[in-house]
């Protein structure tokens, strides 16, 4: 690891961050106090389990991101998990059951993970292995939604289980939004947001960010919106192109530029909500923060990868623990080299040097 920059604090305090900033916004709510005030003490009691992993020469990642389906029931423009046979319309076989999500689960409190991200596929088809995940008070799960199968049995279990963030994926307005996710999808993003508020739940944003929407997905217009209804985080996360013909979606210099300076400054100006950015935030931690440095991706079949946007693994954990998965020869050899830390021209730097990483994996 490189050593010039301290990836566990910098990790480790964005989780205070957002812990701090749900207290703030949620202390006329005695039920939403109450629990960011236990998992506040959960997060702090994992914070000391991975400064103790760290002092005995073992570096544990404050983060998980579990794709905990392959199934969507939307067919998004430029999807990359689509174009890399990582979504599908039905369920495959062989994919992770409920137990072994609740035991995975287990096994990251035990190390000190404090977060895990539940993605997709569509995360929400996949309510058993939610429902574990809420029994999990000591993890915080925000979970990456189209929006589209909130419901009124979801509504409950998220005012049960405060430990389930949803995070509802939308691109701008009316327009692009319907533009790439399909027609409807606006509005009912919106009645959701109306719902979570009417409720006093708190929920965050995902924004792909792209050529087309980077101005508006940053305009007070925009955030506006979202803040009137109650949203706590907004995730700008780079578009990754999958094909030649996506390349033009893909935020260039000058759009990257424009991005760091607009979310430095609404983290300024505009603290009523969170915002993070990705790879904005990892240019500030000494590279990508994939493969274990922050945090890494177990599939929906249970294979261990860097990350979503590099679909690569060498163990699994259906047979071998989490830990064992954390220091795979694959994650090993990413995190020692320099593969990392190099400069690149799309949102991720392990797919545009996918071909270094099919060599370390010796294909």
């Amino acid at each position: 690891m490189d050593m010039s920059f301290d990836l566990q604090r910098y990790m480790t305090k964005g989780v205070e961050r957002v812990v701090a900033e749900s207290l703030k916004a949620t202390m006329k709510d005695p039920k939403e106090s109450a629990f960011m005030l236990k998992f506040a003490a959960a997060s702090r009691t994992a914070s000391k389990k991975r400064r103790m992993a760290e002092d005995n020469g073992e570096h544990i990642p404050p983060f998980l991101i579990a794709s905990i389906t392959s199934r969507c029931n939307l067919h998004c423009a430029g999807c990359y998990s689509r174009q890399n046979h990582a979504t599908t319309d039905s369920e495959p076989v062989r994919q992770m059951t409920a137990s072994e999500w609740a035991r995975l689960f287990d096994e990251a409190d035990a190390l000190g993970i404090s977060f895990i991200l539940l993605a997709g596929g569509e995360p929400m088809l996949r309510r058993d292995i939610i429902e574990a995940a809420g029994e999990r008070q000591n993890i915080l799960f925000p979970i990456f939604t189209n929006g589209t199968f909130v419901d009124d049995r979801y509504f409950a279990l998220f005012d049960k289980c405060r430990n389930l963030i949803p995070i509802m994926s939308i691109e701008g307005g009316k327009d692009i939004t319907d533009e790439r996710r399909g027609e409807g999808i606006y509005d009912k993003l919106i009645s959701n947001m109306d719902k979570f508020r009417q409720h006093g739940l708190i929920f965050g944003a995902s924004v792909t960010v792209t050529t087309e929407n980077y101005r508006e997905v940053t305009s007070d217009v925009f955030l506006d919106t979202l803040s009137r209804r109650g949203c706590k985080a907004v995730i700008f996360v780079e578009y990754v192109p999958v094909t030649d013909e996506s390349l033009e979606l893909a935020p260039g210099d000058d759009e990257r530029e424009y991005m760091k300076d607009m979310v430095s400054r609404l983290r300024k100006e505009r603290p009523d909500m969170v915002y993070i950015s990705f790879p904005g935030d990892e240019k500030n931690s000494g590279g990508c923060v994939a493969a274990g440095r922050g945090f890494f991706h177990i599939n929906s079949h249970g294979g261990a990868e860097p990350c979503p946007f590099s679909p690569y693994s060498d163990v699994n954990v259906k047979t071998a623990s989490l830990r064992d998965a954390m220091h795979s020869p694959l994650f090993t050899a990413l995190q020692s080299g320099d593969i990392l830390k190099d400069d690149h021209s799309g949102g991720c730097v392990l797919y545009e040097k996918r071909e270094l990483v099919e060599a370390l994996l010796g294909r």
